[in-house]
């Protein structure tokens, strides 16, 4: 779809040439997810019951422009080392402009914003208060904490730094479904699952092989070693488990063992690709890591999610 797209082509055609380049509508089922856990955790801890709503349908959209809100303060903050890595790109090449993302980001603060606000009754109560708490973060992720350039040069802590961005996310996710809900231990287990997951995903996508490495594109390869690297997203994918049965037993969940045998399962089918990409590192075994990873990631969320309702 992007390489047929021309300057003659409606606006709206080649800003949702950009979402399937840099946004592709198949990653909301992630974050639809994200919410689902937030707000199923956030419901049993609080009444003991978890339920979802049809309002839940919204919440769930709004997460969507929180994460494409994401994106659009990315594509700002890497557009002129992107143009000199990725000059055919939607956005690079010009075919929409730094303007009109500008545009979606304001659609997509002002519904987090009117959500957050109508939950609230139109008070600054905790909805609002989370969302601000978490849309401050963002912006300081935004101007790179004011010290950009040296927190480029330290690619792990430049990670580390944007993904606190998802624990803080949760406790906002977690207050549209019960306003107020205080942190709790299956809460706070979700935010460091959120986090480590977030980070696992992260430093896989940026793991690569002798044949992709670039000498103007940052990976953690070039500072761990391919080797190093693999061993670094075993370290994290095995506490992304650790937490998953941690918070199942949080929960509470009847017949516990037999969504930690799920969870394990899943551990073992992601860990078979990252052991051959460590004998293989190929373009091909880097992208199969991608996909194991956030199918990791997404089933283990679905995991904790049935198991609260059955």
């Amino acid at each position: 779809m992007t390489q047929m797209l021309t300057l003659n082509d409606p606006i709206q055609k080649r800003i949702l040439g950009w979402i399937d380049e840099r946004f592709p509508l198949p990653n909301a089922v992630l974050f639809f997810i994200l919410y689902l856990l937030s707000a199923v955790v956030a419901r049993a801890t609080h009444n003991g019951e978890s339920s979802l709503v049809l309002f839940d349908i919204v919440s769930c959209l709004v997460t969507w422009l929180l994460f494409l809100l994401v994106r659009i303060f990315d594509e700002h903050k890497d557009y002129e080392l992107d143009v000199l890595n990725h000059p055919k790109r939607v956005l690079q090449s010009g075919l929409i402009t730094l303007n009109h993302l500008k545009v979606l980001g304001v659609i997509s603060i002002v519904a987090q914003i009117l959500l957050s606000l109508y939950l609230d009754a139109f008070n600054f109560g905790p909805i609002t208060l989370a969302w601000a708490i978490m849309f401050v973060y963002l912006c300081l992720m935004g101007v790179e904490f004011f010290c950009g350039e040296w927190l480029e040069k330290r690619l792990t802590l430049y990670a580390f730094s944007h993904m606190l961005l998802m624990p803080i996310t949760v406790y906002w996710l977690a207050n549209l479904a019960v306003p107020g809900i205080e942190l709790n231990t299956p809460l706070i287990l979700t935010m460091l699952l959120s986090f480590v997951s977030g980070f696992c995903f992260e430093i896989t996508r940026k793991t690569r092989g002798p044949e992709e490495e670039r000498e103007t594109v940052d990976s953690y390869s070039k500072i761990f070693g391919t080797k190093g690297s693999a061993f670094v997203i075993i370290l994290l994918l095995s506490g992304m488990l650790l937490l998953q049965i941690l918070l199942l037993l949080s929960l509470d969940v009847s017949t516990v063992w037999i969504y930690v045998i799920a969870s394990s399962a899943m551990f073992v089918y992601s860990l078979k690709f990252i052991l051959t990409f460590i004998r293989y590192p190929t373009l091909a075994a880097r992208e199969k890591n991608e996909t194991a990873i956030a199918l990791n990631l997404l089933v283990g969320y679905l995991i904790v999610i049935i198991a609260t309702f059955i």
